[in-house]
């Protein structure tokens, strides 16, 4: 009893060190990261929305460009597309509700409630329209549906990867575990979280330490260590300067926590999205990777027939990160958007 009471003592003693550490690390990352963009109420709760203009100003007649990240991502994942942008164009990127900067919703993590607050936030923010919209995998649920909801504000779209509705509308007992595991998974990170495991991780990590991220990722599996590896791979292909910032989003709770919330309600975006009809000849150009099965290819294919006027491009270099592997594929095809739907309104 003793034995068990001195060890329970150490547990309890380790578990308040690590919510220490954890709340001097919130406070630290708060002084060294602040919001990038503006930080706009919609609906009692604040959302991250930054905006980024040509030196020389925007010329007449010039869209707006706004980015949609996948799932789990937050406006971080374009910083090598919105520079570039910018340069020709406004170009809006923002964090869904409890990604990035951006508070947390009490709304489902679907495609109309983001929709909604998205349209309010761009209201409230004052950005111009209309739109070129950009989605990257979840992303393209959500520009579909803005599109869906509000024709009359876009004159274009650039699907980055998207995912198809087909991909998740109906699920296989495969994916549901998938999914499960997924929830499961972000719900222990949103624990482990609070008592600083994942700082410590994350922070050994971006000092260059592999072993510890490796040992904490094999604890709970080969598919997990796979998972943190792949993403870990992807993460690093942004700008160093990017990185701080990334390992300070993630090593909120509140990222983990929602994390949960948009992977669980996957099938009822895409049966949402599954539902709405296409684009008929909006300007559209369709990005996707090279590495993908034959299933997912011929899912890309149909979403390049959404519009009469489309095109289709393969990206040699890519896997479903385009916007990392290949930026430069994206600013053109972006640009090439822009530049159509300039001519429509000519």
């Amino acid at each position: 009893m003793t034995v068990l009471a001195i060890l329970l003592g150490l547990l309890a003693l380790l578990v308040l060190a690590g919510v220490v550490y954890q709340a001097a690390g919130v406070g630290r990352d708060a002084r060294r990261f602040p919001a990038p963009g503006r930080m706009i109420e919609v609906d009692g709760y604040r959302l991250h929305i930054r905006v980024m203009e040509p030196e020389h100003g925007v010329a007449p007649g010039t869209p707006t460009v706004l980015l949609e990240a996948g799932i789990a991502a937050s406006s971080l994942s374009w910083s090598k597309v919105a520079p570039e942008v910018a340069k020709f164009a406004r170009v809006v990127s923002y964090d869904r509700a409890g990604l990035g900067w951006s508070d947390a919703s009490p709304r489902p993590r679907t495609p109309p409630h983001i929709v909604e607050e998205l349209h309010a936030l761009l209201d409230r923010a004052g950005v111009p329209r209309p739109l070129v919209l950009v989605g990257h995998s979840f992303g393209g649920y959500c520009v579909r549906y803005y599109a869906h909801k509000f024709p009359d504000e876009v004159v274009g779209m650039v699907l980055v990867d998207s995912v198809h509705p087909a991909e998740w509308e109906r699920i296989t007992p495969q994916q549901r575990r998938m999914i499960r595991g997924a929830v499961l998974f972000s719900r222990i990170g949103e624990l482990l979280t609070r008592v600083g495991f994942v700082r410590f991780v994350l922070e050994r990590l971006e000092r260059g330490a592999t072993s510890t991220p490796k040992m904490a990722a094999r604890a709970f599996g080969p598919s997990a260590e796979k998972f943190l590896g792949r993403i870990v791979g992807e993460v690093r292909k942004l700008p160093p300067e990017v990185l701080p910032q990334v390992r300070a989003v993630w090593c909120r709770p509140l990222s983990h926590k929602c994390m949960a919330a948009y992977v669980g309600s996957l099938p009822a975006s895409a049966a949402v999205v599954a539902s709405i009809g296409g684009l008929g000849a909006l300007p559209l150009v369709v990005l996707s990777g090279s590495h993908h099965p034959q299933p997912r290819a011929r899912e890309q294919e149909d979403l390049a027939r959404l519009s009469s006027n489309s095109k289709h491009i393969i990206a040699s270099e890519s896997a479903h990160w385009i916007l990392l592997d290949e930026p430069e594929l994206v600013v053109e095809a972006i640009r090439e958007v822009v530049e159509a739907a300039r001519g429509r309104d000519k």
